[in-house]
């Protein structure tokens, strides 16, 4: 066999090898170590058993899924939000379908902007369980108003639920880690923590100082290697995150969320949560494409990625005007080519 011959059938197979990763790549749901804890990694149903696990933002969305994925691996839960009775819907909804018992599940109502009583609730929990093994800072609001046109109270009331509410909780729970010297801090974050959109600015803020300030508690820790620290950055999900934006006036919610078909679906979203969880990553990014992408996008070409956002960011702009979901314009592109 010649050379020529070799180093031909070489090329073809570094060829055939990249297109088959294109291939994966374009029909990714979730970044490449994800993808492969997916495939090869731990499974939640072996890691995640018999422990405690918090989930806050639990009344909807994908802190209602989580809860429900939870309650099937034979956990201790804790739901909270503000909304009692809906908290006690997703209890029952866990008890009827998960392989829980009443005294497995604790529904402990949840403030994130009053921070006084997260000390209080803390002490609940370990009273109940005696132990905290999983913290899932789920619970946030979005936003939908154009800076120029929003009061300042709407950006005070995101950094407080986004941010420091859920920085308040982590040092409330941190220290009982600590003296366990094992535990995990999931913190669902969002795309918008990676990059930035018009309409979100506040939020934006919100979600990058959640990523900077949990990078830096994770440096922190290093001497507690079996505390782990993840960064959960979900793209866009269907759920009522949307509903219950904050608009350019801190009081009012948006109400209508527009059709969230294109979005990945929570159930999807809930399950890689787990995967995460089960192997200890540090930082997760969730989403189908187009989005997964402008994340890579945004992580290795910034530069392109600021033209391209300042291109979609218009229609962005039009579409909520319209009364449509400001990311609709990604359904609206992919059915003129269909």
């Amino acid at each position: 066999m010649s050379w020529e011959l070799v180093l031909s059938l070489l090329a073809l197979c570094v060829l055939l090898v990249f297109v088959v990763q294109l291939l994966r790549f374009l029909r990714a749901d979730g970044d490449l170590s994800l993808l492969w804890a997916e495939w090869q990694g731990q499974r939640p149903e072996w890691e995640l058993t018999d422990m405690v696990v918090w989930v806050t933002g639990a009344s909807s969305g994908i802190g209602e899924e989580l809860a429900y994925q939870l309650s099937k691996l034979g956990v201790s839960l804790v739901l909270s939000a503000r909304r009692v009775h809906e908290l006690e819907r997703v209890k029952r909804g866990c008890l009827e379908n998960g392989n829980l018992k009443e005294k497995d599940i604790l529904v402990l109502p949840l403030d994130l902007t009053d921070i006084s009583s997260h000390e209080v609730a803390t002490k609940a929990v370990l009273q109940e369980f005696g132990k905290i093994d999983i913290l899932v800072n789920n619970g946030g609001r979005s936003q939908r108003s154009l800076f120029v046109e929003s009061s300042l109270d709407v950006y005070k009331e995101l950094i407080m639920v986004n941010y420091l509410g859920t920085v308040s909780l982590t040092k409330c729970v941190l220290p009982h880690m600590i003296e366990r010297k094992q535990g995990k801090i999931v913190t669902v974050n969002s795309f918008m923590g990676l990059m930035s959109a018009p309409l979100s600015s506040g939020y934006c803020a919100s979600k990058h100082a959640l990523r900077g300030f949990f990078n830096g508690l994770r440096s922190e820790l290093t001497t507690y290697p079996d505390i782990v620290i993840s960064n959960i950055c979900p793209g866009p999900v269907q759920s009522d995150i949307v509903k219950n934006s904050i608009t350019n006036d801190v009081t009012k919610a948006l109400g209508n969320a527009g059709d969230q078909s294109h979005k990945m679906a929570t159930s999807r979203c809930a399950r890689l949560m787990l995967i995460s969880m089960a192997n200890d990553l540090k930082e997760v990014w969730i989403a189908e494409q187009p989005f997964l992408a402008m994340a890579y996008l945004w992580q290795y070409m910034p530069t392109w990625a600021w033209w391209l956002t300042d291109k979609l960011g218009k229609e962005r702009i039009e579409n909520f005007k319209k009364g449509l979901d400001a990311d609709s314009y990604f359904k609206t592109r992919k059915t003129k080519h269909d």
